[in-house]
């Protein structure tokens, strides 16, 4: 039997995730997840890609908002509350998408200016803000927030195992951002899920999930080195992309806990074959 073994949301894109034991499945994703990002002075996204020590930044959720800690800077810490101060808003770009954000405070910005070095403001995605998903993979105009692409990942357990088994030192899946793990089934099952339900709720998954250096950093030290790619290049390559998870869409809202069962409505066939 598959079942839910692990579920995250990251409210900041590319700083430290929170691991949770339920939550709430909204229109763009889990409730909070990645609603925040950091944006450079041309209002592009920043992550851990360029700038490592993000992975530093760890985030928790309060009942006042978001509270923001430095891991290597005892004290230093900031309160983000779940609405802006400000009522700026500013197109900003997340690859190739552009999409609207509003501009969280002054205090923000010099806080995460402060801890990383460079200059950056802290935005949120508005309700207002419509982000859909790349229209080749979606079914019905789904959106998103501010994620790489798509609302939801999905990586089974028994992947994370088949890896760490080929390598000299394991590695956690905090490596992986995942927001669902699953136990049960085999390496790589989440691969073929099409259809699957979870707490009667449907998900779709639609696209492997290709993996970048972001997966070489220590997320508590933000060291980075070059495992995992450089083992998963030698059996999840494939036109050139290496992947690990998939890319999962949603039709309907509820509440996701660990140890809900997952059930599997239709297969597909995903061949990842070694370049």
């Amino acid at each position: 039997m598959l079942s839910v073994s692990e579920l995250y949301i990251y409210p900041i894109k590319s700083l430290g995730g929170i691991a949770l034991n339920s939550v709430t499945l909204t229109e763009r994703g889990f409730e909070h997840d990645r609603r925040w990002m950091l944006v450079d002075e041309h209002n592009q996204f920043m992550s851990q890609r360029e700038v490592n020590a993000m992975a530093l930044l760890k985030v928790q959720v309060t009942e006042q908002g978001l509270l923001i800690r430095n891991s290597k800077a005892p004290g230093a810490e900031l309160l983000v509350p779940f609405l802006p101060a400000t009522t700026d808003t500013f197109m900003v770009t997340v690859w190739s998408n552009h999409c609207r954000a509003q501009r969280v405070s002054d205090e923000a910005d010099a806080w995460f200016s402060q801890q990383l070095g460079r200059l950056c403001k802290l935005v949120y995605m508005p309700n207002s803000t419509r982000r859909y998903v790349d229209g080749r993979y979606a079914h019905n105009k789904e959106v998103t927030s501010f994620t790489d692409g798509y609302p939801l990942l999905l990586i089974g357990q028994a992947s994370l195992d088949d890896l760490n088994s080929r390598l000299a030192t394991s590695l956690p899946m905090n490596r992986f951002r995942p927001n669902i793990v699953f136990t049960g089934g085999t390496p790589f099952l989440e691969d073929s899920m099409k259809h699957f339900e979870i707490n009667g709720i449907t998900f779709l998954g639609v696209k492997p999930c290709a993996r970048c250096v972001m997966t070489t950093i220590d997320q508590q030290t933000a060291e980075k080195a070059r495992e995992p790619l450089k083992t998963l290049s030698t059996y999840r390559l494939k036109n050139n992309k290496i992947f690990f998870g998939q890319n999962v869409l949603h039709q309907g809202n509820g509440l996701i806990t660990l140890g809900d069962p997952i059930t599997i409505h239709e297969q597909k066939l995903v061949e990842i074959i070694p370049d």
